[in-house]
């Protein structure tokens, strides 16, 4: 019996009309016992975040959805810990009538998921960390996020210290690294500390930092990483490590991957932020 197809969708943000016409493609539409994984930020800075959200939430099991940092913040404000920025989409959230449903099923999502040799995470994975470490550190902050006092836990999560891994941390500094490099990392030293003050346009950074999938030792090096985040970036797809941000939000597309044989699909997005306004 053939198992599945399993298609990988980068950073939809709040995108609906693209994803709906990745939805109806024949490869998908055609196979309606294909699953869907998704790695983060679905909702934020596009039109629709209310409406991608409860379109998500509504595939059931058929959809596998990473945490990425905009749905944190989200969680973030609806938990009074952040003020909404000026380019946020998130406020027809916060004022569903199903706002509460939503969110307690956003802070259910994983921040890492393994499956058939593929690890997908947001933005990235400290080099120190296999695959196994990746996942047994995601259920700490998984964790506290499905726990009765997940909006004092995310109180810890904002800041850029500790910039590396301690087997030895405790607290709210391991809580913010995990969060951190899951969910935020693009650029790192070869040491495997983490920056966030350098432009991350590729071959714009500083020579001393480089992307986090090519610091030497990297411990997932015998999997396949599977991450979006880094829309400048793009589509990237090496052996070791596929990136499906494609900028849908800022005019780019809307990326799928099939997993077992790496045929892409996408979709053209209309512009709907500025990436020169941020």
């Amino acid at each position: 019996m053939n198992r599945p197809d399993i298609w990988m969708i980068g950073d939809v943000q709040g995108c609906c009309v693209p994803l709906e016409q990745l939805l109806a493609l024949p490869e998908i539409a055609g196979a309606p016992d294909s699953r869907l994984w998704f790695a983060g930020d679905l909702v934020n800075r596009g039109p629709q975040s209310l409406q991608t959200l409860r379109r998500i939430r509504d595939m059931g099991e058929r959809a596998t959805c990473v945490l990425g940092n905009h749905d944190l913040h989200l969680l973030a404000v609806a938990a009074d810990i952040r003020k909404p920025s000026k380019n946020d989409t998130i406020s027809e959230i916060l004022q569903a009538p199903d706002a509460e449903e939503l969110l307690d099923w956003l802070r259910q999502r994983p921040l890492a998921h393994f499956e058939n040799g593929h690890l997908m995470v947001h933005a990235g994975v400290l080099p120190k960390w296999d695959c196994a470490k990746t996942l047994a550190l995601a259920a700490e902050v998984e964790a506290v996020l499905r726990g009765p006092n997940w909006r004092k836990g995310l109180q810890k999560m904002y800041g850029n210290e500790p910039a590396e891994w301690k087997d030895d941390l405790t607290g709210g500094k391991r809580m913010r690294v995990i969060i951190n490099a899951l969910t935020r990392m693009r650029l790192g030293t070869s040491k495997g500390q983490m920056d966030f003050s350098a432009k991350a346009v590729p071959g714009q950074h500083p020579p001393a930092l480089m992307p986090w999938y090519d610091i030497p030792g990297r411990a997932t090096r015998n999997v396949v990483v599977v991450f979006g985040h880094w829309s400048t970036l793009g589509l990237l797809v090496r052996p070791d490590v596929i990136c499906l941000d494609t900028g849908c939000v800022w005019g780019g597309h809307l990326t799928a991957m099939r997993l077992r044989d790496r045929k892409i699909l996408q979709i053209t997005c209309q512009q709907y932020q500025d990436p020169d306004l941020f």
